[in-house]
């Protein structure tokens, strides 16, 4: 963080309000000295939690971002995100599926790009995949995914793929983090994605246009350090599954 600018906006918006520093410490429930410190660039010294109230206070919101040698780390994630999305296609395609990537669309004025658009001739089924390789805002996700759900069949027309029902699955990189992130919200996950693990891989290798899926999957997202220690023989078919998590 650069402290000097961050104390300086903070600094700006005070003075934009017409609020003394003590006004400010007294709303944000701090004293005067923390408000001083952190308008004088001293930030670093105050807790992320302080210093998200002060703002708050303000009308002010933080957005926090960590850089890493420029763009590198945008590379990293894009990389993490990629080899899931090649995993879970490389599982759908060996169970009958057809897929595209980053399939784009823009219907009504509704924009987007869908992570993986799947399409089961035999089922005529639709199936919208949103990826994630860190776990992600769960409100946002979840409204980005039903929008996404309820344009897919027109979406999949453009191409060719004429469904009868619509799927859903939200693929998510395993981690500890991310489980316990969806454990906190484990009542709202239930009710919108209630299908996991096994479910999932039982539907995926035989979909029902009757029950379409709503599921939630963590993939580990590098195969090969899963398989790299197993000492037994195991076939391709129970190998695909074990690398998938089941």
């Amino acid at each position: 963080m650069d402290g000097v600018r961050f104390g300086g906006q903070l600094r700006a918006l005070r003075r934009r309000r017409r609020w003394r520093q003590k006004d400010l410490a007294a709303a944000a429930r701090v004293s005067r000295g923390v408000v001083a410190r952190v308008e004088q660039g001293r930030g670093d010294r105050v807790t992320v939690a302080t210093l998200e109230r002060i703002a708050r206070q303000l009308g002010a919101r933080m957005v926090c971002r960590i850089d890493w040698y420029g763009e590198a780390l945008d590379r990293l994630l894009d990389a993490d995100h990629a080899s899931i999305v090649e995993q879970v296609v490389r599982i759908l395609q060996a169970d009958g599926w057809l897929c595209a990537t980053e399939v784009s669309f823009s219907i009504f004025g509704e924009r987007g790009s869908i992570d993986i658009l799947a399409f089961h001739p035999g089922e005529r089924i639709i199936l919208v995949i949103e990826v994630k390789s860190t776990m992600p805002d769960v409100q946002a996700t979840l409204v980005t995914l039903d929008r996404k759900a309820r344009l897919a069949l027109q979406i999949a027309r453009e191409r060719g793929w004429v469904g009868r029902t619509v799927g859903r699955l939200l693929v998510i990189r395993q981690s500890r983090t991310a489980r316990r992130r969806v454990s906190t919200h484990d009542a709202t996950f239930a009710n919108v994605l209630p299908d996991r693990a096994w479910a999932v891989r039982r539907w995926l290798q035989r979909p029902s246009a009757e029950r379409p899926l709503a599921g939630l999957w963590f993939l580990p997202g590098d195969t090969q350090g899963i398989t790299r220690h197993r000492v037994r023989p195991i076939t391709p078919a129970v190998e695909r599954d074990e690398a998938a998590g089941f």
